[in-house]
């Protein structure tokens, strides 16, 4: 089964995948996008979208069944124990999601993720019925969810997506 390789990749692979794969997105979809010259900052890429500058921290997901499952929050071992750490809207604009189970990427405003260790993008309805507090994928599908920010590069730059653009609401701040 092709998920058992992604399984056998560490974190940090995972990470540079997630990274690569959503800088790809971003330059198919007509988005300017620069790499900070120095690793280990909380940004990971910057989009220019006409002359604002967004700061993306790129994440791998995980699909179990119908959700796609990502974690945003961060944990690392210190000589005083695990350090568990979030992100704020003052360090990061938004995630940068990549999902190697569908071959897609997503754009998750911080404010939607600030302060979480995980979220969940649901691609199916829940199996309990619940509808209130769902995050639906498809409304973040990159680079489909950036057209609608009305932050576009200046020309006639058109993103391709699978959710058209008036039927999604996506800000940034």
């Amino acid at each position: 089964m092709e998920g058992d390789r992604w399984s056998e990749l560490s974190s940090n692979q995972k990470g540079a995948i997630a990274e690569a794969e959503f800088f790809c997105a971003a330059v198919w979809g007509g988005v300017p996008v620069a790499k900070p010259m120095s690793e280990h900052g909380r940004a990971d890429l910057v989009l220019d979208l006409g002359g604002s500058l967004k700061r993306i921290q790129c994440k791998w997901a995980n699909l179990h069944g119908g959700v796609v499952s990502v974690r945003i929050g961060t944990c690392r071992l210190t000589p005083r124990g695990y350090v568990r750490t979030t992100y704020g809207v003052d360090e990061v604009d938004a995630f940068g999601i990549y999902c190697a189970g569908l071959d897609k990427c997503y754009l998750l405003p911080i404010s939607e993720a600030a302060g979480q260790m995980q979220v969940h993008l649901r691609i199916e309805p829940a199996k309990n019925n619940q509808r209130a507090r769902l995050k639906w994928a498809a409304q973040y599908e990159f680079p489909g969810a950036i057209a609608q920010l009305g932050e576009r590069v200046t020309g006639s730059h058109e993103a391709a997506g699978s959710s058209p653009a008036s039927s999604t609401q996506l800000r940034l701040g």
